[in-house]
């Protein structure tokens, strides 16, 4: 049984968590992109998430998303869409339907990646709309994960430029790990027994 929510002074006194495999950037299409596609085609559940570039002023422009990252159980790989765009490829896996992508909030990720280019998303899993199952109230990925997994991870660089020319390692760790950290909380749902939310309801007299 998980707990419904996570007080901040609870969520202070768990250890801090990332991802632990190899991360690699994606930036041009080539033979790592080949490797990247080739790997995420083998996954059967992969974690997907997406960053796009903050905007601080009410007047300024909206961005686009900069970056998709997809996530296997060892090897993340971040597609800086912003300079090679939604390829092909990379649509064809999102909407395959026997590889199942776990993110939360997916439907605005999915449309900020369909201004891209259109595709037909299938077998996405958004954690925020199943989460009650399992009795858990709270909805962001930070509180998700300590609840579920019972760890903390890192938000300092959500806010962080994710147009700039090259990612900084602390980017990439962070991009990386919201991506791995949907997966891990899935298969971890998925092996726990289920116990709902229960509604209560007040009957005034």
């Amino acid at each position: 049984m998980y707990i419904e929510s996570i007080t901040p002074q609870e969520l202070e006194e768990l250890e801090y968590a990332s991802f632990p495999g190899k991360i690699q950037v994606i930036d041009s299409v080539g033979a790592e992109f080949n490797r990247a596609i080739a790997y995420l085609r083998s996954q059967k559940i992969i974690g997907f998430d997406t960053e796009t570039r903050p905007c601080f002023a009410p007047n300024q422009p909206r961005y686009g998303v900069a970056l998709l990252q997809l996530s296997g159980p060892e090897k993340a790989y971040l597609f800086r869409v912003n300079k090679i765009g939604m390829h092909r490829r990379l649509c064809n896996i999102l909407a395959d339907e026997k590889i199942i992508k776990v993110g939360a909030a997916v439907h605005d990720d999915i449309r900020g990646l369909q201004k891209h280019r259109d595709f037909k998303a299938g077998s996405f899993v958004d954690l925020q709309k199943i989460v009650w199952e399992w009795g858990i109230r709270d909805k962001s990925v930070k509180k998700m994960s300590a609840i579920i997994l019972g760890f903390r991870i890192s938000k300092t660089q959500q806010l962080s430029n994710w147009e700039a020319e090259s990612l900084s390692e602390s980017q990439c760790r962070y991009a990386a790990t919201d991506a791995w950290v949907c997966r891990e909380m899935y298969l971890k749902l998925m092996r726990s027994e289920k116990n709902p939310l229960v509604e209560t309801v007040s009957v005034e007299d």
